[in-house]
Parts: structure tokens; C-alpha cells; sequence
């Protein structure tokens, strides 16, 4: 059985890009987006241009997933043509690459580290640091990792974290944060002016909100589900923290394509140079990455990630809220 240093050099071979195929699946996924924005404000019924408003906000997390491939100089490094495709698309979708880019390579360097900054990922502490958390600081580590800031991620991790916050925390190094949020607030305005409240619906907010809402929560159930592991300074390993702290998430054949396979997300953290559409093969590929800790977007799953809060060092687990204040149990001698 392949483990350490030897489990990632197996996926070195998986970790080439194919640039026709690379070009294929981002041309088409950016006409594909293009059109269904399109049908929201041509197709002649409401349902249809609400069916294309939701459809949009689908091929939003797959254009994500391109544009995460391209930041991590997966595909398309070397092109000028891509360069200017994602940086416009970086500011289209509220995730501007100077933010993106610096957040997202820390996370992928220390995922599942306890006592990390909250760098790039949803926050975690021990049971024991929570227990000694005032009422303020209590709510603010609840709040964020509440699935009502996940569906709104729209506005709490997208409009605010990745464009106002970063862009007030350092204004000269994030100026495209600031750009994203113009472009957005005068798109919005046109949009509404020419094509009215209805428009604006359809075309901004339900494709943003869809698209967001299903990314926040795919980033966090990749990181926090049952059976997930964290570890102290000296415990973590690169390749532990994607075998044991990184899910395998089961979809349907849509909801992966959708989601351009980013529920391999175990092989995507232990090689991150391996492009989208290889990760399926990689995992038919090599016996060990079938061996994933595994969650899916059924609603039981959906709600056994959402119920973890904190991690408990004792019981080598996250634990629910409940959980964390139960008396500890008697023992009879």
C-alpha cells in the first residue's frame, strides 16, 4: 500500500495538463454560463428564464472550478488569452485573484493544522477553547460557520470577505477587490434599468446566490464532515491532511460535472497541479485514493456536517453544539 512521500509521486502522472482539453472545457463552460445569463432575459415564459437563472448559477461553481485550476497554475498557465478570461472572470464572480490566490494557497499548505490562523478556511478550535470563549467570541465563531452564512455566501463570504473586507484591510495590494465590487454595483444597475426589477433577479441575484450559497457549503463539507482528523504542529502531514481531512463527495453524474469534480477534493489536496477532469481517472487509477473518508449531498449528510462545531482532542472527533457542554460522565468505583 502506497503512503507518504510514495502516494504523491503516484499522481505525478496525473499531473499534466492536455491545453486542447484545458481550452475545450473552459471555452465551452464560459459560452455555456453566457447563454444561460442570456436565456434569463430572452426566454419568452417565466419559468423558462428562471429554470436558465438557477441552470446559470450551477455553471457558476463549474466556471469556479476552472478558475481555481488556472490560480493554482493547473491549466492554462502560460496563455495571455486565459490570463485576461479569469482575471475578468476573478472580478465577475467576486473572487479577485489577489485575494483568492494568497487565501486559498495558505489553506492548501495547512489544511486541518489546529491553532492556524483562519487563513483561506472555515475556523476551528478545540473544545476546550471554546469552553473559554467569552459570549462575543462565541458568536462570532458560530455565526460563521452557521449554514444561513453559507446560503447567503453571496453577501457574507463574497461581497464582504473577498471584496470589502480584503480590500479595507489592505487597499493598495487589493485593489481589484474594490474593481469587482464597482463592476458588480453598476452591472446591477443596468441591468435594472434596462430590464427591470425581474432582470435583475434572474440575471444577478439567483445565478450569485445559487452559485455562491452551493460553493460555501462545498468548501466547508470538504473540510468538516464525520470522521474528518485534525492535528497539532506535529502531527500533520501534507498527505495526511488530504486522505484523512479532505472528503470524497459522492454526486450525481450532473452535480459532478456541475461542480467540476471538486468532490475529489482528498486527490485534489495531495496534488493540486492535477487538472479537474483527471481527477476521476486518477482515482480509478490508484487503489490507495479509493480509500477516501466520504460524504454526498443527500440531506442526512448535508446535515451531519452542518451539526460539527468543534473538535474534540479526547474523543478524536467533531462534535456537535450540544455536545460540547454535556457533563462528562460518572465513573462508579
Amino acid at each position: 500500500m502506497l503512503s507518504g512521500k510514495a502516494l504523491i509521486l503516484s499522481t505525478k502522472e496525473y499531473a499534466c495538463e492536455n491545453p486542447r482539453a484545458s481550452w475545450a472545457h473552459t471555452v465551452s463552460t464560459f459560452l455555456i454560463l453566457i447563454a444561460s445569463l442570456t436565456g434569463t432575459l430572452i426566454v419568452p415564459t417565466f419559468v423558462g428564464r428562471l429554470a436558465c437563472s438557477i441552470f446559470a448559477g450551477l455553471i457558476v461553481i463549474r466556471s469556479f472550478i476552472i478558475y481555481h485550476d488556472y490560480q493554482h497554475h493547473t491549466i492554462l498557465h502560460n496563455s495571455k488569452a486565459a490570463r485576461i478570461m479569469m482575471t475578468v472572470f476573478g472580478w465577475y464572480i467576486l473572487a479577485p485573484a489577489s485575494i483568492w490566490r494568497r487565501s486559498h494557497d495558505y489553506h492548501h499548505q495547512h489544511n486541518s493544522k489546529l491553532f492556524s490562523a483562519d487563513i483561506g478556511s472555515y475556523p476551528i478550535v478545540t473544545k476546550d477553547k471554546f469552553q473559554s470563549m467569552d459570549r462575543k467570541q462565541r458568536f462570532g465563531y458560530l455565526a460563521i460557520r452557521h449554514p444561513l452564512t453559507m446560503l447567503f455566501g453571496h453577501f457574507s463570504m463574497f461581497i464582504w470577505g473577498m471584496c470589502g473586507r480584503s480590500f479595507l484591510s489592505n487597499p493598495r495590494k487589493h485593489l481589484d477587490s474594490l474593481f469587482a465590487l464597482l463592476l458588480y454595483a453598476a452591472a446591477s444597475v443596468l441591468i435594472w434599468r434596462f430590464f427591470g426589477f425581474e432582470g435583475w433577479l434572474l440575471t444577478v441575484l439567483i445565478p450569485y446566490f445559487v452559485g455562491h450559497a452551493m460553493g460555501a457549503y462545498l468548501f466547508y463539507a470538504q473540510h468538516n464532515f464525520p470522521g474528518v482528523v485534525f492535528k497539532d504542529r506535529c502531527g500533520w502531514t501534507y498527505e495526511g491532511a488530504a486522505m484523512e481531512s479532505s472528503s470524497y463527495m459522492r454526486m450525481s453524474p450532473f452535480m459532478q460535472w456541475c461542480t467540476g469534480n471538486i468532490g475529489f477534493h482528498h486527490i485534489h489536496h495531495l496534488n493540486c497541479r492535477i487538472p479537474f477532469y483527471k481527477l476521476p481517472t486518477a482515482m480509478q487509477g490508484i487503489r490507495e485514493l479509493q480509500n477516501a473518508k466520504i460524504t454526498s449531498l443527500k440531506p442526512r449528510d448535508i446535515i451531519a456536517c452542518l451539526r460539527l462545531k468543534v473538535w474534540d482532542p479526547e474523543k478524536q472527533e467533531m462534535i456537535g453544539y450540544k455536545e460540547i457542554f454535556s457533563p462528562l460522565p460518572v465513573t462508579v468505583l
